[in-house]
């Protein structure tokens, strides 16, 4: 039997974990390269849209512990948007 998150199928699950992935090591490899800093929200942006995209088909799939670790990943990159917010308008 197949799981049916959100409404979401086979197809859709491989897209979205193949976007997270890609953003992961996009902002990765950009951070890696100086082109980006840490201190930056696209860095954090990039992450979150990896941490959904894995967390989606982590679900899909029933792989709680890599459900687990992308949602803590996604709250972190999630709280650095928000404290580099509030320190900008400081």
């Amino acid at each position: 039997m197949e799981v049916q998150f959100l409404f979401i199928g086979k197809n859709m699950a491989a897209i979205l974990g193949w976007t997270g992935t890609i953003s992961y090591l996009l902002a990765y490899l950009l951070l890696s390269l100086n082109k980006l800093k840490s201190s930056q929200k696209i860095y954090h942006f990039l992450n979150i849209i990896g941490a959904v995209g894995l967390t989606m088909n982590a679900f899909f799939f029933r792989d709680y512990p890599n459900v687990a670790v992308n949602l803590a990943w996604g709250i972190i990159a999630l709280s650095a948007v928000i404290f580099f917010t509030k320190q900008k308008q400081n």
